[in-house]
């Protein structure tokens, strides 16, 4: 079956289209047909071809907001047909990432009015996100109106967290009243390095204890057990955890009256500073992008504090998974900062060596986007670079959920 995946990001949307071959176990096996990407939404937006995650060809469209990213989307791979991709037509199912799905969705949802409803009430939480995803669903309908739509939700994955590690110690009828609980996110992204790191070791998924890292604009780290997830460093919202690109991550509560007290601003002001002002972004002053960031490593303060702060979270919060676990077989490196920055690995690795973990230099130096063993063959505890494929498992988690209701 072929799955059209489309992927809403801050002011990005990726397309892919994907072909799930029968009987395919893990999102893995799936092909990838195509990669798009439109970004600078609602500015000078381009929508590039991607190949692996570099662009091979880009142009200019209009795209002021997500509905018309869509539908230039839609119109480029109507028009584009090439070397036997195949037609909008003959697609089976389009897959929609959503990243809140609060205590509502388990696994993924066929979008009917209803669900289209409740995924936008859930956007208190996740309001940069869930907005985005709704928006474009007037450009697939009406291009495919016979075609099934389902969503695919971020925190799916963590259902499985125990109230003692998703609750708030606030007071029970306030966390009752409201759903309020940590809900944890990016599970699309920790559930493939999960069952790719088992593909490659020959096992089950269920019988892996792992801690895995997914580190981009938005970052979390997950603990495993059994296959389980039972722990993620966000929590009711994306804004919670590790420290991100512009993402402050965990800061005092009393932070957020002081600024409004203290700077006069309002509280969405605020708000805005924590999401989009503050990470990577606001302690270096420069980028949020560790590839700039690690070419003034060197030579600018600000940029090596911010690096080193990014590194000692991360290694802080795999610290606490493996803690929470017990064991592990595994650490698994995944997204763009976790792929292609050798020193967040280096720093995260040595902190860990107290658990038996030895990397192999050579490994974190060569290994750069592409899949792998971080870690020496002798090491107790083994370290894996899995780049993420997050089309690939939403279009295996569409085949699978379809596969199940004609069942």
């Amino acid at each position: 079956m072929n799955v059209l995946v489309l992927n809403p990001g801050s002011n990005s949307l990726k397309a892919e289209l994907v072909r799930c071959q029968s009987g395919q176990k893990t999102a893995s096996e799936g092909e990838k047909l195509i990669s798009l990407m439109v970004e600078g939404i609602g500015r000078e937006a381009t929508l590039s071809r991607l190949r692996g995650k570099e662009a091979e060809h880009s142009e200019p469209m209009a795209a002021q907001n997500y509905g018309e990213a869509a539908s230039g989307l839609l119109r480029w791979l109507d028009q584009r047909r090439e070397g036997g991709l195949p037609g909008l037509d003959e697609t089976g199912c389009v897959g929609v990432r959503v990243v809140h799905g609060g205590a509502l969705f388990t696994g993924p949802s066929r979008i009917t009015p209803e669900v289209e409803q409740q995924i936008l009430e859930l956007g208190k939480w996740a309001p940069l996100h869930n907005r985005s995803s709704v928006d474009i669903l007037p450009a697939i309908r009406s291009r495919l109106p016979q075609v099934a739509i389902y969503a695919v939700f971020d925190t799916a994955f963590h259902r499985t967290i125990p109230d003692t590690a998703g609750l708030y110690a606030i007071p029970a009828d306030l966390a009752a009243k409201h759903a309020i609980r940590r809900y944890g996110f990016h599970g699309i992204s920790h559930r493939y390095m999960l069952e790719r790191s088992a593909s490659l070791a020959g096992r089950e998924s269920a019988r892996i204890n792992a801690v895995t890292m997914h580190l981009e604009s938005g970052c979390s780290v997950t603990a495993v057990a059994h296959g389980r997830s039972i722990d993620n460093t966000m929590g009711l919202t994306p804004l919670e955890g590790l420290m991100m690109g512009t993402r402050s991550g965990d800061v005092d509560p009393a932070l957020i009256p002081f600024l409004v007290e203290s700077e006069g601003l309002r509280l969405s002001e605020v708000m805005e500073v924590l999401n989009k002002r503050s990470g990577l972004l606001g302690v270096s002053g420069r980028s949020l992008d560790t590839r700039v960031l690690m070419k003034e490593y060197d030579t600018d303060a600000p940029v090596k504090l911010a690096m080193e702060m990014f590194s000692y979270r991360v290694t802080k919060a795999v610290g606490a998974s493996l803690a929470a676990l017990g064991s592990a077989e595994a650490v698994i490196f995944g997204g763009g900062i976790a792929e292609n920055t050798p020193l967040v690995r280096e720093r995260v690795c040595a902190g860990l060596r107290w658990c038996g973990l030895e990397m192999d230099e050579e490994q974190n130096r060569r290994l750069i986007d592409i899949e792998g063993r971080l870690s020496t063959p002798d090491s107790r505890i083994q370290a894996y670079v899995i780049p993420v494929e997050e089309g690939l498992q939403i279009a295996h988690e569409c085949c699978q959920a379809i596969k199940e209701v004609a069942a």
